[in-house]
């Protein structure tokens, strides 16, 4: 009987050490240590890229929110134009918890890269 309890105890460490390995990056690495700034930057445009289907340019801001999570902004190619300096960007806002979970984005500008500094809104088309 001892032995099919150390057999039990054993299958289901194992099962468990198998449940964290198929757990999200991002969780796994929260229990050892917080995620970087840098690595929070990556995983936003990742993510971001792959909901939206558009391509990620660069991150434009990162900060912390009150709740110990993340506020992050990132320019997307929204439509690809020759030259690329007529392509039109958009700039998102990503919200992602302190494990680096996405909780939620939105668009909150449109324009076109050459105007990036000029404050011009592009009209939704």
């Amino acid at each position: 009987m001892a032995d099919d309890e150390k057999s039990t105890k054993s299958k289901r460490r194992k099962a468990d050490d198998e449940r964290s390995e198929d757990a999200p990056q991002g969780r796994r690495r929260s229990r050892q240590r917080r995620l970087s700034g840098a690595e929070v930057a990556q995983l936003t445009r990742r993510e971001l890229s792959e909901i939206t289907g558009r391509e990620a340019q660069s991150v434009t801001s990162l900060e912390r929110g009150e709740d110990g999570g993340w506020i992050v902004t990132v320019e997307l190619v929204e439509l690809s134009r020759m030259p690329e300096t007529d392509d039109l960007l958009g700039l998102y806002e990503v919200e992602l918890d302190d494990d680096g979970e996405l909780l939620g984005y939105r668009r909150v500008r449109r324009y076109v890269r050459s105007q990036a500094g000029e404050g011009q809104n592009v009209p939704e088309g």
